[in-house]
């Protein structure tokens, strides 16, 4: 069976055996919408839970407007225009607007990436400015949550007049979905905020994971920390596999949100009937399968459907290496990844991004990894505590002769969009 797993910018064709195949595992079909220019327009004016924006919009000096870095494949070309159009319809100055790429801890955005993210048209006629979360000068201590969290947010969007987020609502591997909340924390929020909401208190909880919000202490926190820092109005949208729009909802924060998870979770959704042996996976393509920093969503989407001791084969372009330099720090000092979980579990041990190195630990502690990759060398994958395959048929072939001929194999070409699950019988 000839298959397309998402990878880089073109995708990769593999050939694998028809017998063994359970899948391929896809989102369900959504209609996308005919007209996507009008029913944000449309969503704009008939919002959930809160006035039409230009109503909320009136008399308002200053707005920023928040939308997400490049690792996120959000339609910001259809969203921002009539969004923008409305600002100064109702008579905000153009050089009042700010947009604010969220970029959490991420590298900032600059030169043509930031027309990639937005359009040149913008670009030329916008102040478009990068959030740095390790500045903490950039940042206002809004005060500490009852758990602990100390909430900075950055202070050009708490000073603003009128303060608007956008986003794309797909499953996330701590959070449960994306969007909504989380282009506020971790989107403008410091290091310092991050490292704790980060860290092993919320994440280690059984339901920190893809798919779960009630219980789920990373979205409680981060909704408490969005809600701190004030949000008056949100532009969210669901995408298919092509990337085109299927939902757009605007709005309150939480209730336009939880209305395009309802609808997403109706979608990414997709049942097995019993762990695989096998799970072949991508990580969505670009753009977030440019570091292995991010590819490791891809492993953890494919996680609950293999079996314990089984392996997960993922391909993914690696363009840009391994992540930021503290993440290939963390990887070189922690090649031990016991250890490295008895050291965060400690209280004088942290190191920005050690969050994802213990989201990879929890998917090596239950199974194999093999990892197909034309952007890193093999001995830099082999650091990744994965094993580097030549490609994913010869990956495959090995794992089919380790697992003998009852193993099945699942396949997910477009990565962590899915979110698979065990059918639980009763």
């Amino acid at each position: 069976m000839r298959i397309t797993l998402d990878y880089g910018k073109t995708g990769l064709e593999v050939d694998l055996p028809e017998d063994r195949i359970v899948g391929p595992l896809a989102i369900r079909d959504a209609t996308p919408l005919a007209d996507p220019e009008r029913a944000i327009a449309s969503a704009l004016a008939h919002p959930i839970g809160t006035p039409p924006l230009a109503e909320i919009a009136r008399g308002r000096t200053s707005a920023c407007i928040l939308i997400c870095d490049i690792t996120r494949p959000v339609p910001n070309r259809l969203i921002l225009p009539p969004l923008l159009r409305t600002l100064e319809e109702q008579g905000i100055p153009r050089d009042e607007i700010l947009i604010l790429i969220a970029t959490g801890l991420h590298r900032p955005n600059q030169g043509s990436e930031l027309e990639e993210l937005v359009g040149p048209e913008i670009v030329a006629h916008y102040r478009i400015e990068n959030h740095f979360g390790k500045r903490l000068a950039d940042h206002e201590f809004l005060g500490t949550t009852p758990n602990g969290v100390p909430a900075y947010i950055d202070r050009r969007y708490l000073r603003a007049d009128l303060k608007i987020t956008t986003g794309l609502i797909e499953p996330h591997l701590m959070a449960g979905y994306s969007g909504g909340r989380k282009v506020i924390c971790p989107g403008i929020a410091a290091l310092e905020t991050v490292k704790v909401w980060h860290g092993p208190k919320f994440l280690e909880h059984p339901k920190a994971d893809c798919g779960f919000l009630e219980g789920n202490p990373v979205h409680e926190e981060n909704t408490r920390i969005a809600k701190m820092a004030g949000c008056d109005f949100i532009v969210n949208v669901a995408i298919d596999g092509n990337r085109r729009i299927t939902w757009v909802g605007a709005g309150d924060m939480e209730k336009a949100w939880l209305e395009g998870v309802r609808f997403v979770e109706k979608i990414v959704r997709v049942p097995v009937q019993e762990p695989l042996d096998v799970v072949v996976t991508s990580c969505a393509g670009y753009p977030l399968d440019t570091t292995w920093y991010q590819a490791i969503k891809g492993l953890t989407g494919a996680l609950p459907i293999v079996k314990r001791g089984g392996t997960i084969v993922m391909a993914a372009s690696l363009s840009e290496g391994i992540g930021s330099p503290e993440f290939q720090k963390l990887l070189a000092d922690n090649q031990d990844l016991k250890l490295f979980k008895e050291r965060i579990l400690g209280n004088d041990y942290f190191v920005m991004d050690q969050w994802q190195l213990e989201e990879l630990a929890k998917v090596v502690e239950r199974c194999k990894v093999r990892v197909v990759s034309d952007g890193l060398p093999v001995e830099s994958l082999k650091k990744c505590h994965v094993v580097p395959a030549e490609s994913v048929e010869k990956a495959v072939a090995d794992c089919l002769a380790e697992y003998g001929s009852s193993a099945k194999v699942g396949v997910i070409p477009k990565g962590p969009y899915v979110l698979p699950y065990v059918v639980r019988m009763r």
